[in-house]
């Protein structure tokens, strides 16, 4: 059984076909990488499977469980965890802090005024755990309006692993980065994702080629073609569509 599923997915905006019954699974275990030019529908399929936005039609399978409509909140509390385009951290908190709070939440501790967070060792050994998991052992103790911008996207990515999830969505996460960040990045998400099951949204061609097992290739709003990246690197519809010839 596949561990996600997405069978005849479809999402309208008034006039506009976002995804286009679009059938995609994901076994456990795979790293794959939906690639495609910008509104192939990408960040929309994103959304559709984490929550974000209601499919129009079609479903949502995860681990055999129909998910359609259920919101982002309790498929973060089923394994699914998404990070985004965007850094969406809390700025004013330290490192330690932020990843505690997903931590936190993975273990069914809600705010408590008569509970410190930092009490329980449990969580904090755990946290410690994925802050030097991602790299960040050095400016654990700093806000985060302090980090460079590499540094916030690998703690978005702490951040996502702090709830423990079994299936792990990367939208573009080394977008904006510089070449030396971006290489980082890519040994950092290897190491991090090593038996866990993963979907990444990258226009950086070298991150798809480095770490993806499989690429599927979206254009219109529905799969052209999926397959090893050897594969999709000389297959021709996808240099029409996307790739190029150079």
């Amino acid at each position: 059984m596949a561990l996600l599923e997405v069978a005849k997915a479809t999402k309208r905006f008034g006039g506009l076909l976002a995804v286009n019954a679009l059938d995609f699974s994901l076994d456990e275990g795979a790293i794959v990488s939906v690639i495609g030019p910008n509104g192939a529908g990408k960040t929309t399929l994103f959304n559709i499977i984490s929550g974000q936005f209601k499919a129009s039609s079609g479903a949502i399978l995860f681990k055999g469980q129909d998910v359609s409509g259920k919101p982002a909140h309790a498929l973060n509390r089923s394994g699914l965890s998404r990070s985004f385009q965007i850094t969406n951290v809390f700025q004013e908190l330290s490192v330690f802090d932020n990843i505690r709070s997903g931590v936190r939440s993975r273990c069914g501790m809600r705010y408590n005024f008569f509970r410190r967070p930092d009490q329980s060792r449990e969580i904090n050994e755990r946290t410690q755990a994925i802050v030097e998991e991602v790299g960040l052992k050095d400016v654990q103790h700093m806000p985060v309006s302090a980090l460079s911008y590499g540094q916030q996207r690998a703690l978005e990515i702490g951040i996502t692993l702090s709830t423990e999830p079994e299936l792990i969505l990367l939208d573009e996460p080394t977008a904006g980065m510089t070449r030396e960040e971006t290489g980082q990045a890519i040994r950092m998400i290897d190491r991090v994702t090593a038996g866990r099951t993963l979907i990444i949204i990258e226009h950086d061609m070298d991150v798809v080629f480095s770490l993806a097992d499989t690429i599927s290739v979206l254009h219109y709003g529905t799969i052209l073609v999926s397959g090893k990246p050897d594969e999709i690197r000389t297959d021709q519809r996808v240099k029409d569509a996307y790739l190029g010839d150079g």
